[in-house]
């Protein structure tokens, strides 16, 4: 069975296997044993904090094979986006160029700086196994972290960013950058993201153009490139937008993929979860062929756990978890589990 767990010290030399593994644009998962080090102990400290509001917090998951104690895939949260120094992104916009005495009237789209997401809450570092990506597996590494900001809502903010991944080649080169961030920096793509994983985004970001780009000025490949996804980032897109995000206001500033927003309340897996109280099934009993596959979370902080099981639920009745299931969630009959369908 998988199971999502809060990520321990002892799990770093696995967290590193799957960053060295993870695209080029997620900086949240470099390849550097000391940065994921302090991204696990940055992880512990936030679960066993005391928190009232969203604060410096981050929380870093990872998905385990509970037979074999092997890490398929990882995910995290971090709960004010920008929070000791901005969080920069490209909004779209549209400026007016119009002349009366000429009968001309165009409008524009322009790319203007801003860190508007400064604040929000923020959905980091997914890496899943490839050949789990097309699975219910990866609902599970995506999602369950959202039922864990359901069950304490005071640690996150009212919204909630995500940055997908951007087009680039097999030869880790992209259309968006080598327009627009190449001009100010000397290096190539993939060195500016790694500068940015090992270092912070935000330095790289203050030298970017603070004037507003003219987008009809790029050439074709990056105006085409910009909100597109890199393919092996597309399901996590898909995950997120039948969540109820929203692609159209914003980019990332170096690859130009799309950056997602969505108000907390709305996101479906935190409006549709239902908190049951849990019954054990009978030893042996045969799984009802009405069962459906829903997330299961335990609701618990630095305990936390969630799991993917085939329940047969009505709703605001208990739900009857099998022995397998309650184990792997450390709960018992009386506790209480928060679910939603996959």
């Amino acid at each position: 069975m998988l199971v999502m767990r809060p990520a321990q010290m002892a799990d770093l030399a696995a967290v590193q296997r799957l960053a060295a593994d993870s695209l080029v644009g997620v900086t949240s998962l470099p390849d550097d044993a000391g940065r994921l080090s302090d991204k696990i102990a940055a992880s512990q400290a936030s679960f066993a904090a005391e928190v009232g509001f969203n604060g410096e917090e981050s929380y870093f998951f990872v998905l385990e094979d509970s037979e074999s104690g092997r890490l398929l895939g990882c995910c995290g949260i971090v709960a004010s986006a920008g929070y000791s120094e901005p969080f920069y992104s490209f909004r779209n916009e549209t400026f007016v160029h119009a002349s009366r005495s000429l009968g001309i009237h165009n409008k524009i789209h322009v790319l203007s700086l801003c860190h508007d997401l400064t604040g929000n809450s923020l959905l980091t570092s997914f890496y899943m196994e490839p050949a789990l990506l097309n699975s219910v597996w990866a609902e599970l590494n995506s999602r369950a972290r959202l039922l864990f900001v359901a069950s304490y809502p005071e640690r996150f903010s009212d919204a909630v960013v995500v940055e997908i991944v951007g087009l680039s080649d097999e030869q880790g080169e992209s259309p968006f950058w080598d327009a627009v961030g190449r001009n100010f920096f000397d290096m190539n793509y993939i060195e500016a993201e790694r500068l940015c994983g090992l270092k912070s985004r935000t330095f790289l970001a203050e030298l970017m153009p603070h004037y507003p780009i003219y987008v009809p000025l790029l050439p074709d490949a990056a105006q085409e490139s910009m909100g597109q996804v890199h393919p092996r980032a597309q399901i996590t897109f898909d995950i997120l937008m039948r969540e109820g995000f929203e692609t159209d206001h914003y980019i990332d500033i170096f690859d130009g993929g799309p950056t997602l927003n969505a108000r907390t309340s709305s996101i479906r897996s935190i409006a549709q979860s239902r908190l049951v109280p849990v019954l054990l099934a009978d030893a042996g009993a045969p799984p009802s062929k009405n069962a459906r596959p829903y997330l299961v979370a335990n609701g618990q902080l630095q305990d936390f756990r969630a799991v993917v099981a085939e329940l047969e639920w009505v709703p605001g009745k208990p739900v009857s978890l099998s022995r397998e299931v309650a184990e792997a969630l450390g709960v018992g009959a009386g506790a209480s589990v928060r679910l939603v369908a996959v």
